[in-house]
Order: C-alpha cells, then structure tokens, then sequence
C-alpha cells in the first residue's frame, strides 16, 4: 500500500506539528480546522502562535476550512482534534469519504458518551470497511516542530496499512515503528494522560523524586492490568505507546496533564489552573471514563481512584495521598 497525501484535522498543537512534519517529508498534506478564523491566520502568518508560537510553519501545508476540499483526493484523513471532538468530526467528515476510507489518529482518549475505544467510535460513524492506524508515543509537539529526535508507534490491524503510514511520517529526526495492537496504543495514550496529573500533584506538593518515581512505576501497573483485561499485548505497553509516554508526560512540565496535577498540588483552583494553561487538558475527562472503565471490568487501579476523587469528588490533594499510602492490601510488588 502506497500513500503520498493527506488530510490533517485539528490545527492544535498537534496537529499543526504532523503537518509540518508530513510537508516536510515532501508529501501534499492540507490542514483544517473547524474555526476558520484560525486556518486565515495561519495560512496569513504561516505560524501557529497560539499553541507553537515563534515556529515558521512548511511552505508545502495547504491551510483549508471547507472539510470537503481539504479531504478531497486524499490518501489518507488524519484526525489530530480533542478525544471529546472525536465522534463529531468523523460525523461531518462521513459525507466526504469515499468507499473503505483510510484513518489514521493522534488523539489520546476515550470517547467521553459511551468510555470506548476510539477504534471502536470509528468502526462505529465510518463504518467496518474503514481501515484505521492510531499513532501514539512520548511526543511533544514543540519538539518535533524544532526538528529534535522523537519515536512513537502507529497501530493497526491491518497488517500492511502501518507501514504505509509510518512511511508519511518517518524521516531522519521521526523515527516510526509499528504494532498490529491498536488497543494497547490506545489505552497507553490514555492511561498515562491520568497518571501524569498523580504525579504532577505529588510534584505540587514537594514530595520529591521518590514519590514520583514510585507512582510512575505503580501507575505503570494499574495501566498493565488494565490492558490485560482489555486484550492488550504487555510488550505494547512497556514501549513508546505505554511506558515512554508515561515517562515523558509524568516527568516534563510541557505536559498539560502534569501541570494540572502541580496546580492541585499547590491547592490552585482546577478552573484557575485550565485558564492559565489554556489548552484541551484530556486528563481531566479521561480520568472519569478510565475510572469507570476500570470500575466496570474490576480492575484494581487505585491511583486512578484518587485522581478520579480529586477532581470529581472534591477530595484534597492531602487526602488523595493519605488514602493511597493506608492502602491496606500491600501485595507483591509485582502485582
């Protein structure tokens, strides 16, 4: 399978920085958006100074806010929106595809009405016949707009149609690898959305390196357990998907999710804290469907627990703590 163009959803960080990096692999990649007042600015400035101020944007990015010309005679839709814009930008782009359409995602989430899989969402708008790749990993978009050496993973079941992508996007600076486990590259993206925000707090709070080397590594096992019950392959989760992007989001401040968790910490408002980040935080949705989700297959994930408390039950940051170290059923550490 061959691809050699592509249509970029979602002028966000993220998606602003997988445009740039397809235009700069030398394919055709257009960029939309649903608020057209962004896609003028940016086709007018050729920079992203909202979210990647200062970073000259390729020549080669065709900016669009009609969705049936960006899409038309793609090769491939790559959806970069928020996990809660998921669903509803598969809706509108549905009347622009054509028979067995090829997906592809950066979105890390869950769909926020039904707690699925986005696969699953996909499967569900588009239809069975639609081929689909997640891509996922320790990924920062500043840094990949400056060219600095990044890996991830892009998943599919379809044996042949990672590969095709990974080609879109790998060059001397992005480094691809692929996996046929888009349930493990999901739920890695997710899980360590909440996990961050844990250690964010713990960081908030000024309970060092001990503390946060030990959440991550038991958050590390909650997301295990839970892959374990959802059919994902362990090797998926101790890669780029799972325990990289855990690392990077646990442990840099450019991650939305850790800032979150050092505001609580510091006993900051979370509506004060959103507005001084002002970006989609996925963590805060996440928490809930991954609470539930873990709720409703039984898997033990304590860490989740107390994020899910801290920020839909009113729980303090103290007490969140206070909770996870009176934990009664200390098990092997390999649990």
């Amino acid at each position: 399978m061959k691809l050699s163009s592509v249509c970029v959803l979602g002028a966000g960080s993220w998606g602003t920085a997988l445009a740039n990096l397809i235009a700069d692999n030398g394919f055709a990649v257009s960029l939309w958006d649903i608020n057209p007042e962004r896609i003028r600015a940016l086709a007018s400035t050729r920079t992203n100074e909202r979210y990647l101020p200062g970073l000259e944007l390729s020549p080669g990015i065709v900016f669009e806010s009609d969705l049936g010309r960006a899409v038309e005679g793609r090769d491939l839709i790559l959806l970069a929106v928020p996990s809660h814009a998921f669903r509803s930008c598969l809706t509108s782009l549905r009347p622009f595809l054509p028979v067995s359409p090829p997906i592809a995602w950066g979105t890390k989430g869950l769909d926020p009405d039904s707690g699925r899989l986005l696969h699953e969402v996909a499967l569900e708008v588009v239809g069975p016949d639609c081929r689909l790749a997640v891509l996922s990993g320790p990924t920062f978009a500043r840094e990949v707009m400056l060219r600095l050496p990044t890996a991830i993973t892009v998943a599919s079941v379809e044996r042949s149609f990672a590969p095709a992508v990974a080609e879109l996007l790998h060059n001397d600076y992005f480094r691809v690898y692929t996996s046929e486990d888009p349930i493990g590259v999901q739920l890695g993206g997710a899980v360590k959305n909440v996990l961050a925000v844990a250690t964010g707090v713990s960081d908030g709070m000024g309970f060092g390196a001990n503390a946060r080397a030990a959440l991550i590594t038991r958050g590390l096992a909650e997301m295990m357990r839970l892959g374990e019950a959802m059919g994902a392959e362990a090797r998926t989760l101790m890669g780029l998907a799972g325990v990289g992007d855990l690392i990077l989001t646990c442990t840099d401040d450019q991650s939305r999710n850790r800032r979150l968790g050092l505001g609580l910490g510091k006993e900051m408002a979370i509506e004060e804290i959103k507005a001084e980040i002002g970006q989609e935080i996925e963590g805060i949705l996440t928490a809930r469907l991954i609470w539930q989700l873990a709720c409703r297959l039984r898997v033990e994930m304590p860490i989740v627990e107390q994020v899910y408390a801290l920020l839909y039950d009113g729980v303090l940051p103290r007490e969140a703590v206070h909770n996870l170290l009176l934990r009664d059923d200390r098990k092997p550490e390999d649990c």
